[in-house]
């Protein structure tokens, strides 16, 4: 559990390094209007879904690949929520938009998998 704390508050740096970079040299036109709340709730959301897996699969190993699909779809349908209600209260740029969700959630969800994996990984040595 101590190695994904770690791997996670590098990959929040990780992430959010970009568009800090893009805000600080004044490409600020490059992201949406609240930006950082979308990546604050994806960080939170890919947060509680992994330790929720994780927690799943400690309790109950033969459950982890159904706790893990019903995670993802959980994940899927609250991103596509935001993203509506996000496009219904702000009129954006539509590219910058699409570059900016889909940097979010396709990194997240790289890291969601390969943390995932690699916990199921460990306990299968065991």
């Amino acid at each position: 559990m101590k190695r994904f704390f770690i791997a996670f508050g590098i990959a929040v740096i990780a992430i959010a390094l970009p568009p800090a970079l893009l805000n600080f040299f004044g490409k600020s036109q490059l992201l949406i209007p609240g930006f950082w709340l979308i990546y604050q709730f994806f960080s939170s959301l890919t947060f509680l879904i992994c330790l929720g897996v994780i927690w799943g699969q400690q309790k109950n190993a033969t459950l982890g690949g159904q706790v893990f699909l019903g995670s993802t779809t959980l994940k899927l349908l609250l991103c596509m929520t935001i993203a509506l209600i996000y496009l219904h209260k702000y009129k954006v740029n539509d590219v910058v938009f699409v570059l900016n969700y889909f940097y979010l959630y396709f990194l997240y969800t790289a890291f969601e998998i390969y943390s995932l994996l690699s916990n199921l990984r460990v306990q299968n040595k065991k």
